[in-house]
């Protein structure tokens, strides 16, 4: 959220007071209602989508219930809650002295505090006593929920209530305590999904970046992001020295994400800084000469006398795009050693520059001549995206099943995101790209293997046993 908030007072100039947003916001609840709550806290598995976007929440309260009720337990009450909440179930209640508590969550017990409120409006119990009942149910503490029964009975009789519909209502909270939640931490969480689902709502792109930022040495979660980018209409492009910042960044104007320097495998943080300060403290690199001299004479704090860049940042930086607007990829590769042996001379002629007696530099003018590359090929599409899946950990330019994309979805419904714990026990079928298989031995000495598929919406694991792998052994080489 503060990463958000920090991205979006950069390129709108907004500033957002995140602790005082309007609660009835009708951009954030649309957005919720459709269920497009990848990104947003606490709602974005494929089971709570499928419930959010039945329920169509529309306050705080909807999805602070939802927070409490999606867990083992409790979840068989969410069909009863969205109905009655859509006015396709009848609301009852236990007892017309529990409305006052129930009436929130339509007649359906969620919070502790529910259990609290129904002692004292029923039983007349005081703030202590109430407590002690929740406590004796939360713990099962056998001895003191005998005692709170019949304190319970008792003083639901004064109230005018009969001690058959008393012993029923208190059998419905012992029940119930079996799963209660907290309502405070509920509508903290509620609080904070309805934050970020509110960014994602009015700012898409700020909330996009800061999220691919949070989750940037999750090649996994990026994958599932970027594709939620494209659904969203966002372009994320691939790393440029020009564009991009040290984490994912907006692109003012173009409303698209650049990837960031320091999520390309090879090049980390202080070298993506020390990219990203020079270009704005001297403008953009205006050729692959220029990037490199420019990185030769700039001060590197933390790195001594050296260069920034050495032989693996460069190939990194190359492979993955980064310098596609200066030159083309194979030939900065096949000219490697004389851009090596370039920065090499020049970091010794840096060195030796004389110093005056108050520090200024002498002889600071290095004479580094032209830089002649040799000629090259042009990269295919398939090595650069090879390249890709290496340095940034995904296919970002194009993906090998984008082609047959559609035709995949028709023979194949099951995506790999939508695999669910719901799912277990059932048979289910996928289809993708095989991009890692690595085979082991059983304690019995047992070939098996572990397998990654991987289709456009994100990735899984497969195992393959003994008696599969035997039997489709031609498959997997």
């Amino acid at each position: 959220i503060e990463r958000a908030l920090d991205i979006i007072q950069a390129v709108n100039g907004e500033k957002i007071d995140i602790f005082n947003l309007p609660l009835d916001d009708q951009k954030t609840f649309e957005l919720l209602g459709n269920a497009e709550t990848t990104g947003v806290f606490q709602l974005e598995s494929s089971g709570m989508k499928r419930y959010i976007k039945e329920l169509k929440p529309t306050s705080l309260d909807d999805v602070a219930v939802m927070v409490a009720l999606y867990r083992p337990g409790p979840m068989q009450f969410i069909d009863s809650f969205i109905k009655r909440k859509n006015g396709r179930e009848e609301i009852v209640y236990p007892h017309e002295m529990t409305k006052p508590a129930l009436e929130v969550t339509y007649g359906i017990p969620v919070y502790q505090e529910q259990v609290m409120q129904i002692s004292k409006d029923m039983a007349g119990f005081t703030g202590g006593e109430a407590d002690k009942l929740r406590k004796a149910m939360g713990k099962k503490i056998a001895k003191l929920m005998a005692e709170m029964k019949e304190k319970f009975i008792k003083g639901s009789m004064k109230n005018g209530v009969s001690q058959k519909e008393a012993e029923k209502v208190f059998s419905m909270l012992e029940d119930f305590a079996a799963y209660g939640f907290n309502k405070s931490h509920a509508v903290c969480y509620a609080m904070i999904a309805y934050q970020t689902a509110y960014l994602k709502a009015h700012h898409p792109e700020c909330f996009m970046a800061a999220l691919l930022t949070s989750d940037l040495d999750d090649t996994d979660r990026i994958g599932i992001e970027i594709e939620e980018c494209n659904k969203m209409g966002i372009q994320v492009l691939p790393p440029d020295v020009n564009e991009s910042f040290v984490d994912f960044g907006v692109v003012k104007d173009t409303g698209n994400i650049r990837f960031g320097l320091a999520a390309i495998k090879g090049i980390g943080e202080t070298p993506a800084r020390i990219i990203t300060r020079e270009r704005k403290k001297n403008g953009p690199f205006k050729s692959l000469e220029d990037f490199i001299d420019r990185m030769i004479k700039t001060d590197v704090e933390g790195v001594g006398e050296r260069s920034v860049l050495n032989k693996k940042i460069l190939e990194s930086l190359a492979k993955s795009g980064a310098l596609d607007n200066l030159v083309e990829r194979n030939q900065i590769l096949e000219g490697l050693d004389i851009i090596l042996k370039r920065i090499q001379e020049s970091t010794k002629q840096k060195k030796s520059a004389q110093i005056g007696l108050f520090g200024e530099v002498l002889s600071a003018d290095i004479e580094l001549g032209k830089l002649e590359l040799p000629e090259a090929d042009e990269s295919t599409q398939a090595q650069r995206l090879v390249w890709e899946k290496e340095h940034l950990g995904i296919y970002l330019s194009a993906h090998p099943l984008r082609e047959i994309g559609p035709l995949l979805k028709v023979a194949v419904p099951t995506q790999i995101a939508s695999l669910d714990l719901s799912m277990e026990g059932r048979r289910v079928k996928i289809g993708g790209i095989l991009s890692e298989i690595k085979k082991i031995n059983t304690r019995s000495g047992q070939p098996m293997a572990f397998a990654k598929i991987e289709d456009l919406s994100g990735k899984t694991e497969i195992l393959v046993f003994p008696r599969t792998l035997s039997d489709t052994a031609e498959l997997w080489v």
